[in-house]
Formats: structure tokens, C-alpha cells, sequence
């Protein structure tokens, strides 16, 4: 996605690029196309600002499509319904951001693998799963690389899945987009325990445990104590069953995965188990006894420079400046925090600016370049990275709405000037 996005960027305005994508020739252990910006986790791209709620992902995304940005008007285009989120069908969303990188008049799309860094100004964003040679010189210019674990969560078909166990609503009764599969206490201690004692793919000795907190694998998650799904992708609260009108013990909830909603996937449920236990463990859902799996979860390596480390506000290397590094190898964490610093890159690449601090674009850098480096840990967006107001303010909703003012006002004027 930030490969793609920095592309745009720069070819919209008038410059010539080379795109390398060593797909298909050369596939990842996730990736199964050779098509550009293929989805292989989660297809929900974050919550958007509707209905006067206000989130850190949406201001993200607003600055996103003030700067006119490739990816999101592809995901807008492919987008599934998903209450206040933004879900894609995979497919369609591929084959958009595809079909206009290969259409632009700019771009020539090189399919080979890249693999030596050279002195030319080069944008290194070859996402979490970078080839071992390319992350080898990436690492002989860094000296300083981090790993952690990103799961995939499974899908299922919707025909496969028994309605009379199940029921539709979105949590607090907002819209209709999510299937609820609720569980009594005596089913979920069940299948808790199944799921902690069931067979993982474990990582190698040197990389393990090294999980990114806001995609833990759900048995990672269940190994912190008997109740802690329950307050996280197995959350109950706002979800009220009409057959007994009350919120269940504990719930999986299933968010449509392609627009003609034939398939589903389970929320929050990236995992790591070995594909015969996860067929075992998780048919132990109610309304999923039957499942059909057209996709099961699968663990692959994440990779990502120590930022602070490495990185300038400008998104160079620090040691070889005509480099700049995009997408989440940055240190960012999500799909559109990825594209976004695509965007930073290509612009960069062409015009060296600083983005404003009030900006989500700005916090994320700030993020990047002013956290301590023995303590960074890739990160989404969130209102906690935005700077401190000069007023305090109480409600968290007073302080979003402020947030995104601030934010934007700043973003256009800074397009404008750029």
C-alpha cells in the first residue's frame, strides 16, 4: 500500500518513477497474487468519523483524502459494509490500486525482486514481509532491525454458518453489518480451554514473543488469564441477544470479508494455531459447528527499522539520506497509517517539508522521530499521539472534535503552501 501510494504521489505530480514489485515471481509466505497492495490480514482499514463520532483513524483518513490519496479512494470504491468501519472486498481493492498504477502514464512497473540498495534517491516500502535480501541491505545501511508477529484471522462462508445460533446486530444496536455468535459461561470455559491448550506454530527461538500488541494472536491473548478475551475480541458489551434480551457471557462477532457477503471473517481471531487445531477449536463457536474455512489463520514476520534510530523527520535514513523507508517498516502499525507514510515518502522524495505537528500525519512522525529508541514499539494512530491542547478538556469526544479542527485546518494549509 505505501509502495503504491508513494508511486501516486509522485507520479500526479509530473515525475517519473520506477515501481519494483517482486510479486508474482517471488511470493511472501502470506501473499498469494501477484496483484499490487493484496490484502492478507484483517480487510477493515479502521473506523471512519460518521455519526458524530470522532476517531483518531478517522482524522487519518480525512487528511488522507484532502492529500488525495491513491489507496483510499480505492477502498472507498471496494468497500463492504462494516458498521462505522472501513472494509474492503480484498479482491476489487487490489485490482483498483492495479489497475491505476499500471494505467499511469508516470509509473513503469518493473516485477522483479529488489534487492540492493542503490545510490540513487530510492523509497524502500516493501511492507512487513521484505525479502531476506533486501532486508539484508537494509539492514547493512541500518544496523538496527526489530521483528514482532502479525496473525491472519480465518473466513469463513456465510452459507456455512447456523443462523438459528446466531443473531445480526452491530454492538449497541448500531446497524446490522456484524454476525454475533454468543456464548454461555459453561461454552466459553470450554472453549478457552481448548484454545489454550491447542497446538501452535511456534516462532523460532531468536524472534519469540515478539508480538505487536494491537494484533495479538488470540491464544497469545487468552494466555494473559481465563477473562481476558472477554473484555477484548470476545467482548460481550452492547451486544443483546433478541432471543433471550440480554448481552451473552461472551461473543465472536463475524464481519462480512467481500461485497457479494459470502464470506466472513472472524474479528479479532488472528492466530497462530496449527490449521487442524484451528478447524477443531474454533467449531467449537456456536452457529460454527459446520463451518466452511476458505481462509485459515496463518503467523508470518513483520519487520521494521528501530525508527528513532534510523529515521529522520523526513522519513531518511539517517546514515544515507538518499534513502527514505514508507509504509509500516517504518515503525507505523495499520493500513492507513502504512499508506500515509507512503504518501510522506513520495512527497518528500520531491520536496523535503515537515508535516504540522497538530496534524494525525504530523503525530505519527513525531511518534517515529521522538520516542526513545531502546523503548519504541510500532504504533497506530490514536488521540493519545496528537499534542496537548493548551486548554484541558474533560470529554474525550470534546477532545477529538478539537483534535480533528486543529488537524485539518493545518493539513490544508500545508497542501496549499506544498
Amino acid at each position: 500500500m505505501a509502495g503504491c501510494e508513494a508511486a501516486w504521489q509522485i507520479a500526479e505530480r509530473g515525475e517519473k518513477i520506477e515501481l519494483y514489485e517482486m510479486r508474482p515471481a517471488l511470493l511472501t509466505p502470506a501473499h498469494k497474487t501477484g496483484l499490487l497492495a493484496e490484502i492478507v490480514c484483517s480487510n477493515s482499514l479502521g473506523s471512519e468519523n460518521k455519526d458524530d463520532r470522532i476517531s483518531a483513524a478517522g482524522i487519518l483518513k480525512e487528511e488522507l483524502e484532502l492529500a488525495n490519496s491513491l489507496i483510499l479512494s480505492c477502498a472507498r470504491e471496494s468497500r463492504v459494509p462494516a458498521g462505522g468501519a472501513l472494509a474492503v472486498d480484498r479482491d476489487k481493492f487490489s485490482l483498483l490500486v492495479t489497475e491505476r498504477i499500471t494505467n499511469h502514464e508516470n509509473i513503469t512497473l518493473i516485477r522483479e525482486e529488489f534487492t540492493e540498495i542503490p545510490d540513487d534517491k530510492t523509497i524502500i516500502a516493501s511492507g512487513p514481509l521484505t525479502s531476506d535480501n533486501l532486508a539484508a541491505s537494509l539492514k547493512a545501511i541500518s544496523g538496527e532491525r526489530i521483528y514482532f508477529y502479525d496473525a491472519v484471522a480465518p473466513v469463513v462462508m456465510r452459507d456455512s454458518i447456523d443462523e438459528n445460533k446466531t443473531f445480526i446486530t452491530g454492538r449497541y444496536g448500531r446497524g446490522d453489518d456484524y454476525i454475533n455468535c454468543p456464548m454461555n459461561k459453561e461454552e466459553y470455559l470450554t472453549f478457552y480451554d481448548e484454545l489454550i491448550h491447542a497446538e501452535r506454530n511456534l516462532p523460532h527461538d531468536f524472534e519469540k514473543g515478539k508480538y505487536f500488541e494491537g494484533c495479538m494472536p488470540v491464544e497469545a491473548l487468552a494466555d494473559r488469564g481465563v477473562d481476558t478475551l472477554r473484555f477484548g475480541p470476545m467482548k460481550p458489551r452492547g451486544l443483546v441477544d433478541p432471543r433471550t434480551n440480554r448481552e451473552p457471557y461472551a461473543a465472536v462477532q463475524l464481519r462480512q470479508d467481500n461485497s457479494d457477503g459470502t464470506l466472513f471473517n472472524l474479528v479479532g481471531f488472528q492466530t497462530g494455531l496449527k490449521w487442524g487445531e484451528q478447524k477443531r477449536v474454533f467449531s467449537l463457536i456456536p452457529g460454527l459447528e459446520h463451518a466452511e474455512f476458505v481462509r485459515l489463520g496463518v503467523m508470518h514476520r513483520n519487520t521494521s527499522v528501530n525508527a528513532p534510530a534510523v529515521l529522520d523527520e523526513y522519513l531518511r535514513m539517517k546514515e544515507q539520506e538518499n534513502i527514505f523507508l514508507a509504509g509500516q517498516i517504518t515503525g507505523v502499525e495499520g493500513y492507513m497509517e502504512s499508506t500515509a507514510m507512503g504518501l510522506v515518502a513520495g512527497l518528500n522524495a520531491i520536496n523535503l517539508r515537515t508535516w504540522p505537528r497538530e496534524s494525525a500525519i504530523g503525530s505519527l512522525l513525531h511518534y517515529l522521530r521522538t520516542t526513545e529508541p531502546k523503548h519504541f514499539q510500532p504504533m497506530n494512530m490514536n488521540l493519545g499521539l496528537f499534542p496537548e491542547l493548551p486548554t484541558k478538556i474533560r470529554g474525550k469526544k470534546e477532545r477529538a472534535k478539537i483534535f480533528r479542527e486543529n488537524a485539518l485546518n493545518a493539513v490544508k494549509e500545508f497542501l496549499i503552501e506544498l
